[in-house]
């Protein structure tokens, strides 16, 4: 199981030009307000060994959002990193995805994504 604490201390300490606030929401899910009003919830399964998702919701500033996930919808099948595929910008325009297995490094990828991205 990975360890939450571990993954919020990480985002405060190297991400706070761009975060505002980190909540524990529970044992396997984060919440990650950011400074323009958007947001990234992070989440792994209790159940399933290895299955995430990081999802930065901007639907409130742009309509659109950005996710990260590993379900294996036979709707992304044909994606060449299926089940991983990523969102971009709307839940039906789905791609490769190419963020890390170790939660630690996608949940930086994933930041580094949005530092670069965010409109401030």
């Amino acid at each position: 199981m990975v360890n939450v604490l571990e993954i919020q201390n990480l985002i405060e300490n190297n991400y706070p030009e761009i975060v505002s606030r980190v909540d524990v929401v529970h044992s396997n899910q984060l919440r990650v307000y950011l400074i323009d009003s958007s947001y990234l919830d992070i989440w792994f399964s209790l159940k399933l060994l290895n299955r995430y998702s990081y999802h930065w919701e901007r639907k409130n500033i742009d309509g659109t959002i950005y996710r990260h996930d590993n379900a294996p919808h036979l709707k992304w099948k044909n994606i060449l990193t299926f089940p991983k595929h990523f969102h971009n910008k709307t839940e039906d325009n789905v791609e490769e995805s190419h963020i890390s297995d170790i939660p630690q490094k996608a949940v930086k990828e994933m930041l580094n994504f949005i530092k670069n991205n965010i409109k401030r």
